[in-house]
């Protein structure tokens, strides 16, 4: 199915829903494939980099996992589980090397969002809406979902002083400037990145501290108050400006920044 028949079909599934959420998994799985090929890519390149380590690429982490992980630290910690089975899938996996203990120490992982088709919609004259009378669909929240992987992969990774979580966004509910779109009829429709009707990015800052977005964040911070040390683990967050769609080669080169960083923090382990 081509991208155009495939947005065609999205936006007509999102007038019935009356809403951005409904349509939220099926508008980003172009996203989610373009990020897993992406770091797999990654991932031959860092073996061609490093031919004396050894890496591996998985799919998913079980809740059991990140609990045994937890409770190595501190025996009150990872307790609680009730589904057995239960895991995290991050869209582009999870990329690990082994260290010269043969514990595998995770050095990528990677998820995609895409939420909001109002700058192609616009583009090819479509009005949204209950009534069919908007320019612009109210965002939802289904991007609030990413918080909850983030959080697992803090868990698993307490131990460690970096952090190679990266999440790349895409669509018109995370802009960071304004733009404005020409309709074919010639009429110009702005897009606000500082409307709550459609931004969504302030529902991710919590998960980076509230930095700077588009920076590698690997390397986690320190921060003291009051004689209490504090780690901070935070998310690289990545976004295009102007809501397009990132590229192949852009992923790969983030995603090396980020795994390269993770490598370089774990030198004397390798």
């Amino acid at each position: 199915m081509s991208q155009t028949n495939q947005s065609n079909r999205l936006t007509n599934q999102q007038k019935e829903n009356h809403g951005a959420a409904g349509i939220f998994g099926t508008a980003a799985q172009l996203h989610d494939a373009a990020v897993s090929q992406a770091a797999l890519f990654t991932m031959k390149q860092l073996q061609s980099e490093h031919p004396n380590l050894k890496f591996r690429h998985r799919k998913s982490i079980s809740k059991l996992e990140i609990n045994k992980a937890l409770q190595k630290l501190d025996p009150d910690l990872g307790k609680t589980l009730f589904v057995p089975e239960s895991s995290i899938k991050p869209d582009g996996g999870i990329i690990e090397v082994q260290d010269t203990n043969g514990n595998w120490r995770i050095v990528l992982v990677s998820e995609a969002k895409h939420q909001g088709n109002d700058i192609e919609n616009i583009k090819q004259g479509k009005l949204v809406g209950k009534n069919n009378d908007q320019d612009l669909m109210a965002a939802g929240n289904a991007i609030e979902r990413a918080h909850k992987n983030i959080s697992e992969i803090a868990n698993l990774m307490l131990a460690e002083s970096y952090f190679p979580y990266i999440i790349f966004l895409e669509g018109s509910n995370f802009l960071t400037k304004d733009v404005i779109v020409t309709r074919p009829d010639g009429r110009n429709v702005e897009l606000k990145c500082n409307s709550g009707f459609i931004n969504r990015l302030d529902r991710l800052s919590a998960a980076n501290y509230g930095m700077a977005i588009n920076v590698n964040l690997c390397k986690n911070k320190f921060i003291s108050t009051n004689g209490r040390h504090s780690m901070l683990q935070a998310a690289s967050i990545f976004t295009k400006n102007n809501g397009e769609k990132w590229p192949l080669n852009e992923m790969i080169d983030i995603m090396l920044d980020v795994a390269r960083t993770s490598l370089y923090m774990l030198k004397n382990e390798l």
